[in-house]
């Protein structure tokens, strides 16, 4: 099984997480840029966390065998802080980069008029670099949250296959695929959405335009949802090509149209290796597989992921 997580901040993670991906078959991911968990307040750190997301966490992934990009935006929740107001001056210079495949996240937290021109504004940025949009919806009333998001979208003159709107669950769903707009959906351990109800919906929906991911982070998350999905997708009777679609085909249809992509294999990894399984949360392995560990001796800006212990 072969999986594109298009939802996921790695920033927030540890290496052990990246083994165990790797082992599970995760061979590229997308991070967008999110809020940190508590106010930036100042441009200078948005600044550093992108260079951070190009970066740092570009090598260190690579350093397990993963591919990462990063979508780059001012997330919803911080649209409404006036310190944060000006990023939206620099978002330019970093949508020009290399492995920058979307920009995002952007949408709607409370649905304030603050979050409605940063929208907006981002929007035109993802025009004008020709970038796919990753758009958040909501978590509290979701379903309205969701309908106006779509209706931003349509006035924006976006083409709504170069936008996913994302964390979707039942009620939100049959609009966003009505739109023409590709389907997010965020498998959570407790909230969002789980393994059964997401199989549900994709017997009622199909595969199309439909992107899975773990969007694990700094709270209560798993990196290994999107292959947990995978198997109770083929316990379901789902076909080894359906899963495919899902969780590899699709992510790279939809961030292929930034045309950014790298999915060649990291060299130093062994993409035979069996990854049916192997790993735990832990990244520890079983006899099937052998998890990936950093390249000897590979430094970013002087640092290893093994603070200097191999020369």
């Amino acid at each position: 099984m072969r999986i594109f997580d298009p939802h996921i901040h790695m920033s927030a993670r540890t290496t052990n997480d990246y083994a165990a991906m790797y082992l599970a078959g995760v061979r590229a991911v997308v991070e967008p840029a999110f809020w940190l968990g508590q106010p930036r307040t100042n441009v200078g750190s948005f600044v550093d966390y992108f260079d951070g997301l190009i970066g740092w966490e570009r090598f260190r992934a690579a350093q397990y065998g993963i591919r990462h990009h990063a979508t780059i935006g001012l997330n919803p929740k911080e649209a409404n802080d006036p310190r944060c107001r000006e990023v939206l001056a620099v978002l330019p210079r970093y949508l020009a980069k290399d492995g920058v495949v979307a920009v995002g996240e952007l949408g709607y937290d409370s649905m304030t008029a603050e979050e409605d021109e940063v929208f907006v504004a981002q929007l035109a940025l993802a025009r004008e670099f020709e970038l796919p949009a990753m758009v958040h919806t909501p978590h509290r009333d979701k379903a309205a949250g969701t309908l106006r998001t779509l209706d931003v979208i349509r006035d924006a003159g976006v083409d709504p296959g170069m936008v996913v709107v994302d964390h979707l669950n039942e009620t939100t769903v049959a609009s966003v695929a009505d739109s023409g707009c590709w389907m997010g959906f965020s498998i959570y351990p407790d909230t969002k959405m789980d393994e059964a109800r997401m199989v549900a919906i994709l017997r009622e929906h199909g595969t199309e335009r439909v992107l899975v991911n773990s969007a694990a982070d700094w709270g209560n998350s798993d990196p290994l949802k999107t292959r947990k999905t995978g198997q109770a997708m083929l316990d379901a009777g789902f076909t080894e090509h359906d899963v495919d679609v899902v969780l590899w085909q699709n992510p790279v249809a939809f961030y292929g149209q930034s045309g950014r992509l790298h999915l060649d294999p990291v060299p130093g990894f062994d993409e035979s290796t069996d990854a049916s399984g192997a790993a735990d949360a832990s990244g520890a392995a079983d006899a099937s597989g052998t998890p990936a560990v950093p390249t000897a001796g590979a430094t970013f800006e002087g640092n290893s992921v093994l603070r200097g212990a191999r020369a």
